[in-house]
């Protein structure tokens, strides 16, 4: 790719330009990575709910246009800025929206995940550097010629473009012979979801476990406690032809509050003698929280937040009800610091100890962007793949 480094790519990507509007694919400009920063060539992304919120435009203070969004994806380095020592051009990569820089004093301890410069910030929408972007565009969302217009970035990442560029402690090296379309859904949910499992709740062998929200997110939990060997994984969700997808999943008991007299949290503690030991929250709904929180056992019980919650209510919990041993803890990025963790739990998914292949439920072209986000809304799809760019392996 030497005939490309240092020079701006011209290519193809999928803008939004206002809240609900089609993304409208259109060529536009890709500027050189700056120190520290790496310009990789997609080539396969998919479609999360949370691109879907920010689409909508849920969260007003979140709103920025035109942007790119996207921010599950795999590709290879296409260059790299001055500084960038851990990745070079041609290698594999996978976007990681939650950074590590490796030198703050978060990044150095064990504890946390929350990088204190590349941490996800869904208000962000500027490179660090120098507050700029490295997207623009000469032509409208009509196609018509205007003036250069930057167009905005998103969440450390946006991959629905043919190019990108991202803060190099966003980057993560795969191993080459990672199956390519897979190793994407590692950019978000599957990470997000398994990484509940394993690093925030820490699921034991022969426990049980709750999961409310059976969207990608919350079937990737219940994976991750089904290879940590849980004896019972319960989950709920209004949409019954989740459940078959969710059997694939290690999910042993299912559970839809619409055939239900009584409140979930009453049923699950029915099933389980008292509670489950772990309960995990993923529609980002306060009031399913509260169902979460109480369906756990008293004494031991925990609760682990994964969705995201664009509401402004509170806690919808009472300070004296966290008296009788339960917990209730938050997971961002599944608790994995991404560069020194992520390739690993690469080599783990290759091995066949978190199945990969269910979660990816569509595969479509590019050019069929808009329909995947339609097949997110209907609950049709759980991952929607897009090819973006076609690249053989040496």
């Amino acid at each position: 790719m030497a005939e490309t480094q240092g020079k701006v790519i011209t290519c193809r990507a999928a803008v939004a330009w206002g809240p609900k509007e089609p993304l409208v694919i259109q060529e536009i400009c890709v500027d050189p990575p700056q120190e520290m920063e790496v310009r990789v060539k997609i080539l396969y992304t998919s479609i999360c709910h949370t691109d879907l919120g920010t689409w909508t435009g849920v969260n007003e203070a979140e709103r920025a246009f035109p942007r790119i969004l996207g921010h599950e994806a795999v590709g290879v380095v296409e260059s790299v800025g001055e500084g960038v020592k851990d990745v070079k051009e041609g290698d594999y990569v996978i976007p990681a929206f939650n950074g590590e820089c490796g030198e703050c004093r978060v990044c150095k301890k064990e504890v946390s995940n929350l990088c204190e410069r590349y941490k996800v910030d869904p208000m962000k929408r500027l490179m660090v550097n120098d507050g700029g972007t490295r997207f623009s565009t000469t032509t409208n969302k009509d196609g018509g010629l205007s003036q250069s217009q930057r167009i905005y970035h998103f969440l450390n990442t946006s991959t629905f473009t043919e190019y990108t560029v991202l803060d190099s402690a966003c980057v993560v090296k795969i191993d080459p012979n990672a199956p390519l379309k897979q190793m994407s859904l590692l950019s978000c949910g599957v990470s997000t979801g398994v990484g509940a499992a394993w690093n925030t709740a820490k699921v034991k062998e022969g426990t049980t476990t709750a999961v409310f929200g059976l969207g990608s997110v919350g079937l990737a939990v219940a994976e991750g406690a089904r290879a940590r060997g849980a004896s019972r994984i319960i989950g709920v969700d209004a949409n019954a032809s989740k459940f078959e997808k969710g059997k694939v999943m290690g999910v042993t008991d299912f559970i839809n509050p619409k055939d239900l007299t009584k409140p979930v949290h009453e049923r699950i503690r029915e099933l389980t003698r008292g509670g489950v030991d772990y309960s995990f929250e993923c529609t980002g709904n306060v009031d399913v929280l509260r169902e979460a929180f109480l369906s756990t056992h008293a004494g031991w019980g925990s609760t682990v937040l994964v969705g995201i919650y664009a509401t402004p209510r509170t806690l919808p919990l009472h300070p004296m009800e966290l008296f009788d041993g339960r917990k209730i803890t938050g997971s961002v990025f599944g608790g994995f610091k991404p560069k020194s963790q992520l390739p690993s739990f690469a080599q783990q998914c290759m091995k066949g100890v978190v199945k990969l292949e269910p979660f990816i439920t569509n595969e479509l072209p590019f050019e069929k962007i808009n329909d995947a986000f339609q097949l997110l809304r209907d609950g049709k799809s759980l991952r929607c793949l897009l090819q973006i760019a076609k690249f053989l392996k040496k």
